[in-house]
């Protein structure tokens, strides 16, 4: 159940909103281009590349782009900017939302439905049945997808690795013991930014491949207390506390794209994050087995594919320029020409499960086979840390449980007692 707070600030949403709607309907129709304003927090190399190419296509098509980026890769100031705008009346015409947060969102009444976008594409076809479920509100279209990112990824640099001479590890006795040959010869075992989005991120990935993608739906999606309060949450937590010790002592605040750039440049041996990383890469002019590698996390990571979908959902207006904007910028995100761009530049793959992978190098072919693996596997489970399962309180309970850890000196028990308690709260 949400809370008082919470309930109160859903109905003055929909209040503020109504009498925005209401003053927005006395205006005159205009004439201008198809306009969007797109609220997003793609600001980092390779992801800004892939907007790019979505912002010239539109323009390219008479459109109207307005730019209000957030920077960092910060999904929370993002919100909360958003909040901002829709208690102000003026909300962005389309956000960068995922997962659950469409639905919250879409329950305030503030989306503006694309049916007649969604249909003349033939979405419901294109799409695989999970990712288009998420898609809607109450069955009506309200957002569109642009990639598949996968959160549970491990890089190296190659020439760190050969230099110290050990391998990918494949298993977290492997990992710790190039780790410990990497702190020896003085170069930091685990590139890392303290940010409570990447600790919990971490932590999530750990989730999966310490106790395997059943045990992740239990724990993060399901959130069966069974699950969050055994011994196998508490190895994720002993394992955590390991991690801690391999990254460097310049590490709290740092932005994830800057420690992919410590794997780019030699400073650090592994990253345990998500495919931008890729796409950051890219950017860079670096190239997959020559100068960076890819694979599954240590332990159970082989079985798991931790889903991220990024989309857009659009904000209702009663502006014929924005309607127009909204339209031309929904169909342009599913057009496969823009799937491949956007998708080659951002490290992801594209969401349509009809387009041919030839333009994608060897990671993005790996990703595509471990997603068909895990479906047929039963390991394609959602990210509950990147908004794509759990309702956004509980995620923010994960994560401040996650971070406390992750930089405190509470014990593994008390770690594992205290999330379980956290989420507790934060579903009531």
């Amino acid at each position: 159940m949400r809370s008082a707070f919470q309930r109160e600030e859903t109905a003055v949403l929909k209040i503020r909103f109504g009498f925005a709607c209401l003053a927005l309907a006395a205006l005159p129709a205009l004439a201008g281009p198809p306009t969007v304003e797109v609220l997003h927090f793609m600001t980092s190399g390779g992801q800004a590349k892939g907007m790019k190419s979505l912002k010239d296509d539109l323009e390219a098509q008479g459109g109207k782009w307005v730019d209000t980026p957030v920077g960092g890769g910060n999904s929370e100031d993002a919100l909360a900017k958003l909040r901002t705008r829709v208690m102000g009346g003026d909300p962005p015409s389309s956000v960068q939302l995922k997962g659950p947060l469409i639905q919250e969102w879409g329950a305030l009444g503030v989306l503006q439905p694309i049916d007649d976008v969604a249909a003349a594409g033939r979405w419901e076809q294109a799409l695989p049945k999970r990712v288009s479920d998420t898609m809607k509100y109450k069955g009506q279209w309200v957002a569109a997808p642009v990639n598949i990112h996968r959160l549970d990824w491990m890089y190296a640099n190659p020439a760190v690795l050969n230099k110290v001479g050990i391998r990918m590890p494949s298993t977290w006795e492997e990992f710790d013991a190039a780790a410990d040959k990497l702190k020896a010869a003085g170069i930091t075992p685990l590139a890392h930014g303290g940010q409570a989005w990447q600790d919990a991120s971490l932590f999530e990935i750990v989730v999966a491949s310490v106790g395997g993608p059943e045990f992740h739906r239990k724990a993060l999606v399901e959130l069966d207390n069974a699950a969050l309060t055994g011994p196998t949450m508490k190895q994720v937590f002993d394992r955590m506390r390991k991690l801690r010790g391999y990254v460097d002592a310049n590490f709290s605040g740092r932005d994830w794209n800057v420690a992919t750039n410590m794997i780019i440049t030699g400073q650090a041996g592994f990253q345990l994050m998500g495919d931008w990383v890729k796409g950051d890469m890219s950017a860079a002019g670096k190239q997959p087995g020559r100068d960076y590698v890819c694979a599954n996390p240590p332990g159970g990571g082989g079985a798991s594919f931790l889903f991220i979908v990024d989309s857009f959902a659009m904000f209702k207006s009663k502006n014929p320029d924005v309607l127009a904007g909204q339209k031309l910028f929904g169909r342009l995100m599913m057009e496969p020409r823009f799937q491949e761009n956007f998708n080659l530049a951002k490290g992801s793959i594209p969401v349509r499960n009809d387009m041919k992978l030839d333009k994608f190098d060897s990671c993005a072919l790996a990703a595509r086979d471990q997603m068909d693996k895990s479906i047929k596997g039963g390991g394609f489970n959602p990210s509950a840390i990147h908004d794509m399962a759990v309702a956004s309180a509980v995620r923010g309970a994960m994560t401040d449980v996650a971070t406390k850890h992750f930089n405190s000196s509470i014990s593994s028990d008390e770690a594992v007692q205290l999330l379980a308690r956290s989420i507790k709260q934060a579903r009531e």
